[in-house]
């Protein structure tokens, strides 16, 4: 582990400094625009969902075994960046990066099962370009799997830091939020598992 120990940090690390509070505010204000930009997705979306001229609906492709284990994979991964959180807390650096290390795991689990079924899609016949309903089902689910291979690439940059650096008022604020992160696009999965694969297998 590190040599650099952590002292004696405050209860709360992530805010304890003008920066990390900073940070913090930052960082909210930047998913309020996130928020907008996923709702214009998804009001896209359901205004083209049913525009299927040909090519298949989402009622004949889509299958929820599958979407359904992408979902339990995510929100697992949601639940052991908590945990990250709580190490972090309790100043235990170690298990703070090994439960990060296994949220990341989770992340390439479920990008790896979106990948595989994007190909099923496509040999189905339901490329990118097949309908409106098409286009945009893969803009959104796509540019979520986007987000998910983003929040990847940082907690694992923030992994390799916290190894370098240990646990300070400085690195705290970057695991807190990338915690939030995490959080915030597992719950657009949420959104998306029920508006986009539940209401296209029962919703017409």
């Amino acid at each position: 582990m590190s040599s650099h120990h952590t002292g004696a940090l405050p209860a709360n690390p992530e805010t304890a400094t003008l920066e990390g509070k900073n940070k913090v505010l930052g960082f909210w204000l930047f998913l309020g625009a996130e928020v907008v930009l996923f709702g214009c997705l998804f009001a896209t979306y359901i205004a083209l969902r049913n525009s299927v001229p040909d090519g298949p609906t989402a009622e004949e492709i889509f299958k929820l075994k599958t979407v359904g284990w992408s979902t339990f994979i995510l929100l697992t991964s949601s639940l052991t960046s908590v945990f990250a959180i709580i190490a972090m807390h309790r100043q235990k650096v170690g298990q703070l990066l090994a439960w990060l290390a296994v949220t990341v795991l989770f992340g390439l689990s479920f990008l790896g099962m979106e990948i595989y079924e994007f190909f099923e899609y496509v040999h189905e016949g339901h490329k990118f370009t097949t309908s409106a309903f098409a286009t945009s089902f893969y803009t959104l689910v796509g540019f979520h799997g986007a987000h998910v291979a983003f929040g990847v690439c940082w907690i694992t940059l923030l992994i390799l830091q916290g190894l370098k650096k240990g646990l300070t008022v400085v690195t705290a604020p970057k695991f807190y939020v990338a915690s939030l992160y995490w959080h915030f696009i597992d719950l657009v999965w949420v959104f998306i598992f029920t508006v986009v694969y539940l209401m296209g297998k029962v919703g017409h």
